[in-house]
């Protein structure tokens, strides 16, 4: 039953330096028209089947809202806190550009600096990339490879590629736009960035983090393993479907070992954690003391346009936006003529959304434990457009309702299910064997009753079975249907009709070239003659 639990847990007038908790929940210090904020982000939670969120508010200086609403933790009835942890998924990366940055103004580095300075052996595709590709780039999404480019070796987790083996495959991932050219989203080049800071302080990325950024700002927050009692309070993570309702999703959930992604969205954190982040933002990278943890000059860097945007019919209907930009580890925008410096981060089972108001002094935080954007969005929205006086005040939770109802109707009016004969070319033991990309790994093919069974060996999660489809095409029907969308997977013979590799594509009857398989060829290099028990 998805109802607030909240615990006395609102800040109210606490000054950042000091904080400390309420001992009852109040709105006081809110805007009048939002009096009504914790039962809106109950109604949010319900609406968009979400166990649990955190939310933070900080307003010139002082806390005004902080509370845990909905559970951490379904199955034993655990409560969101206001300090229970969540993954922060891609709102990681402004930590990640942070480390760097600071290393800019230690001199060890330039914005400028290209990558193969620091790590000779960095190598994309196109050898002038590779020689031209500069820190600033990293941190950019302009490499010129499609969004999400490499995902594959980091979800689903657990992935079984080190840091290393990622940046080695670079060279294996074909760009599709011209460098510098067009904003592709990209994980691989954030955890890149982490590989510059780990080799020139020489340690690695996530302890750089600990010791330079979350310990000056008393962030109770991790990049890498995480302690016991933090586990005490995870918000375990969690997926819906009509079917079968709201279910967990543990691979995603917060463990005691950090992850390969953590510089680019694997960063374990809490509200008040993040609030002081916020602060440090709004005081023009200040810590609490005065002390400068940015520099003026890097502050003003990272949050200018760096990879220009476009603007959607969303942004000018909802926010009356003109600009969009990507800064460096930010998103920049403006929102009824008022600068809004956000992010947000998405990971099956942790949806998460930062944004501060600089002309506003204000920061707000929300973390939850579910896979329904509109849970976090609707709650944003509420919130800043409180905060903006020429902003119309809307009921957001319907709003988002409508725009996913709106969506999902036209994605199932183009929908066209693929259809094929139901049968193969050959006999399903032509099919068997270990197949090899050059830096995914490998696929081992064995049969199982008349089935036919698929496993990765780098990726764990990616096992399936084979459905014959047509000629030598099967679907690869993944074991764990939230980990990864079904494939077709289309096999190549010899002149002897010998089954000599396979590609995979995504199972659609629309053609497209970017997509997660894209830069992957498995060509066969055992034969399997046993079958699998």
């Amino acid at each position: 039953m998805l109802m607030s639990f909240r615990l006395g847990l609102s800040i109210l007038g606490c000054a950042l330096s000091s904080l400390t908790m309420a001992n009852t929940a109040s709105v006081n210090q809110l805007p009048e028209n939002l009096a009504d904020l914790p039962s809106t982000i109950d109604k949010a939670l319900i609406q968009f089947h979400t166990p649990g969120m955190s939310v933070g508010i900080i307003k010139d200086g002082k806390i005004v809202y902080l509370d845990g609403h909905g559970m951490r933790d379904m199955a034993n009835q655990r409560p969101v806190e206001p300090d229970t942890y969540f993954r922060l998924a891609s709102t990681s990366k402004a930590f990640t550009a942070t480390t760097v940055a600071q290393l800019v103004d230690e001199g060890k580095l330039t914005w400028d600096t290209k990558v193969t300075e620091v790590l000779p052996a960095f190598q994309m595709a196109d050898p002038w990339v590779t020689r031209e590709m500069d820190i600033t780039d990293l941190l950019t999404h302009r490499s010129g490879l499609v969004s999400g480019a490499g995902d594959a070796m980091l979800w689903p987790e657990p992935s079984g590629f080190s840091r290393d083996e990622i940046i080695h495959n670079l060279r294996y991932l074909t760009p599709a736009y011209s460098f510098r050219r067009h904003y592709a989203y990209s994980n691989v080049m954030y955890i890149t960035a982490g590989e510059v800071v780990a080799t020139l302080t020489e340690q690695p990325w996530e302890t750089r983090l600990q010791q330079n950024v979350f310990a000056p700002l008393h962030m109770q927050c991790f990049g890498g393993d995480v302690p016991a009692d933090v586990l005490a309070n995870r918000a375990l993570s969690y997926g819906y479907n009509d079917e079968r309702g709201i279910y967990p999703i543990p691979r995603n959930q917060i463990e005691s070992k950090g992850i390969v992604s953590a510089a680019a969205g694997g960063v374990t954190c809490n509200a008040p954690g993040m609030l002081r982040w916020l602060q440090m933002w709004l005081d023009g990278g200040k810590l609490p003391s005065g002390e400068p943890l940015l520099a003026p000059d890097t502050v003003k860097t990272m949050l200018s346009a760096q990879t220009i945007l476009p603007v959607d019919e969303t942004d000018e209907q909802w926010d009356n936006t003109h600009f969009k930009a990507y800064g460096l580890g930010w998103r920049l925008m403006d929102i009824y003529g008022h600068e809004v410096i956000s992010h947000t981060g998405t990971l099956s089972g942790y949806q998460t959304y930062v944004a501060f108001i600089p002309d506003l002094q204000l920061g707000v935080v929300v973390l939850n434990n579910g896979s329904n954007y509109g849970a976090r969005g609707s709650v944003m929205q509420t919130i800043l457009k409180a905060y903006i006086a020429e902003a119309p005040q809307e009921d957001w939770i319907a709003k988002y309702q409508d725009y996913r109802d709106e969506r999902e109707a036209k994605s199932l009016a183009r929908y066209q299910e693929p259809k094929g004969s139901g049968t193969t070319s050959l006999a399903l033991d032509a099919y068997l064997g270990t197949f090899e990309d050059q830096w995914f790994g490998t696929f081992t093919l064995s049969q199982k009753g008349q089935s036919i069974r698929i496993v990765s060996a780098k990726m764990p999660t990616l096992k399936g079975t084979l459905e014959p489809f047509d000629n030598n095409t099967f679907v690869i029907r993944w074991d764990n249907q939230n980990a990864a969308s079904d494939a077709f997977i289309r096999f190549d013979t010899d002149y002897l009709k010998q089954i000599t590799g396979f590609s995979l594509y995504p199972y659609t009857v629309r053609k497209t070239t970017q997509h997660e398989w894209r830069d992957m060829y498995f060509n066969k290099v055992l034969a399997v003659t046993s079958l699998s028990n």
